[in-house]
């Protein structure tokens, strides 16, 4: 009889666990709220698994397979790329976006540069074949076609490499408008790569030097600087004082930029205007600051409450982001290294996501890997912003200073302009 009752229960529970698989909803959104590539593609197998029992094909199965390409991608795992790419999926300009990120992240780690090469050529040629292109999608060939220039050149296939970068220069693509990453910092670095190969290291080390000097520049930018200098100079003596004499240009300029901006009067209500983007000479209202900064209180990722109040004593930063904004986390990079040169002094800097759901920011951030102090703002309740990316600067007393719009472009101008802020507050305080 025991053994009976026990058949029952595992024939009961059995017949459950079907049932609940049966009536699992499958769809994208969860899919794609999933952080690791490998229980994504658990989550995908299960689908097809439940679409098989019910003789159904997954909706939208192409945005799968796209996305646990790029996915595999960014682990530089070329077979499980060619495996989901195989059965041609259509790639939406957001995959081909993620595939660029993908690739650009591999770029920098020389042991992957195989795979660059063959992943960016698998690309190139799927985007060349289709003649209905539009103008943002050339402009992301414009980008493959740099990163496979590069790779190219770093694994010594030099005509090819300048084939790949003389196609990039002539395409109409992203580079002077301020909304992708690194844009012309990055064209910059690959073109010179490329130079570098090709024996032309003083026209390389020219273009470089180009770019630091105006702020067109990132981190990657500047060490290619040093090996190329050490090429054309035979030596890396010096290399870092004529680095810092080119930074400090840059950064001096943006200081004084910055400086004409400072807030003096701050009588609330205080509205941030700003110029229409179109160049007619209209205004509008970017945000209004209707209460003290230290009248706010928001949740964190976890639902913690952080109060502003608590922050007295600090100079506060404070920028308005979402997940679907290029612009907005293309400036992060800038953030994290004003945040490392104030990491011993009273100084805080959180980035307030709008609109969005916590799951939603919460994998976006797992992601992206995001380092910095994310809260969140689901109802624009705090400054009632009108445009993102949008940050706003306090003084140690809570009252704005600072506050402007947009990415500046690349990761050091973007850096150079924040720490011209807090420096200039610092000084202000301390001036009084």
């Amino acid at each position: 009889m025991k053994k009976l009752i026990i058949l029952m229960i595992l024939f009961v529970s059995n017949s459950a666990w079907a049932q609940q698989q049966a009536q699992k909803n499958y769809n994208f959104g969860d899919f794609n709220l999933i952080v690791k590539v490998e229980d994504q593609e658990k989550y995908y197998n299960e689908m097809l698994q439940a679409a098989a029992s019910d003789n159904t094909k997954p909706a939208h199965q192409d945005v799968y397979l796209t996305t646990l390409a790029t996915g595999w991608l960014a682990k530089g795992n070329l077979e499980k790329y060619n495996l989901y790419m195989k059965s041609n999926p259509e790639i939406s300009f957001v995959n081909l976006l993620y595939f660029g990120y993908a690739l650009e992240y591999l770029e920098n780690d020389n042991k992957y540069m195989s795979v660059v090469e063959q992943a960016s050529k698998d690309l190139i040629c799927r985007i060349e074949k289709d003649a209905g292109n539009d103008e943002m999608t050339r402009g992301r060939l414009q980008v493959l076609l740099e990163i496979n220039a590069m790779a190219n050149a770093k694994l010594g296939n030099v005509e090819a490499a300048k084939k790949s970068i003389e196609k990039a220069s002539v395409i109409k693509g992203d580079r002077e408008i301020k909304y992708f990453r690194d844009s012309k910092s990055n064209y910059y670095r690959r073109y010179s790569v490329v130079l570098s190969a090709a024996g032309e290291n003083k026209k390389a080390l020219d273009t470089l030097i180009k770019a630091v000097r105006n702020a067109d520049s990132n981190p990657m930018l500047v060490a290619t600087l040093r090996e190329v200098y050490t090429k054309v100079y035979g030596s890396d003596k010096d290399v870092d004082k004529f680095i810092t004499s080119l930074q400090e240009e840059a950064y001096s300029k943006y200081y004084k930029d910055v400086e004409k901006s400072y807030i003096t009067d701050n009588t609330l209500p205080l509205k941030g205007v700003m110029s229409d983007l179109d160049g007619n000479g209209k205004k509008f209202t970017l945000f209004t600051a209707n209460q003290h900064a230290y009248d706010i209180s928001l949740p964190d990722l976890n639902g913690k409450i952080v109060n502003f109040a608590d922050y007295k004593g600090k100079i506060l930063v404070i920028d308005f982001w979402t997940t679907a904004c290029t612009p907005c986390v293309a400036a992060f990079a800038g953030f994290e290294r004003v945040v490392a040169d104030y990491k011993k002094e009273p100084f805080q800097l959180f980035v307030i996501n709008l609109f969005e759901e916590q799951q939603t920011v919460k994998s976006f951030v797992a992601k992206k890997g995001i380092a910095l102090d994310v809260l969140q703002d689901e109802q624009n309740a705090a400054y009632d912003i009108q445009g993102t990316p949008t940050k706003i600067i306090f003084d140690p007393m809570g009252n704005i200073r600072f506050y402007s719009s947009g990415y500046a472009g690349s990761t050091d101008r973007e850096y150079y302009k924040l720490k011209a802020m807090v420096e200039i507050v610092k000084a202000r305080v301390t001036s009084k």
